[in-house]
């Protein structure tokens, strides 16, 4: 079974940066589709960027343009660097992996990191 373990979460003002980090164990990483879903008190877990074996992506409309997702399958690592913040990113941000085919939200999870955007 993947084991993930994320990185990176704090507290940040408003238009501030961050960059969450995920290690992967296991020889799938290669093959696997990463991405980072967030869920806000009160809110569903939601998508907000995945990144497939080839490196193709998408993004949650909410971070287009200011969240970039990127993998190094040499590392096992995926990351999210998070531009221009906004107190509505503040939520648990959560590393996933799925094998090719799987359904969207399937998969291994990390426990979460904390972010906060905030004055």
């Amino acid at each position: 079974q993947v084991q993930l373990v994320e990185s990176g979460g704090g507290l940040v003002q408003p238009g501030g940066s961050l960059r969450l980090s995920c290690a992967a164990s296991g020889s799938i990483f290669s093959i696997n589709t990463m991405g980072w879903y967030r869920q806000a008190p009160g809110k569903q877990r939601e998508l907000v960027a995945h990144i497939r074996p080839g490196g193709s992506t998408i993004y949650a409309d909410s971070v287009k343009g200011r969240f970039t997702i990127s993998r190094d399958n040499a590392k096992n690592t995926v990351s999210l660097q998070m531009n221009s913040l906004k107190p509505e990113d503040t939520a648990v941000y959560y590393c996933n992996t799925r094998p090719a085919g799987w359904p969207e939200g399937s998969g291994s999870w990390g426990q979460g990191t904390q972010v906060t955007v905030s004055s």
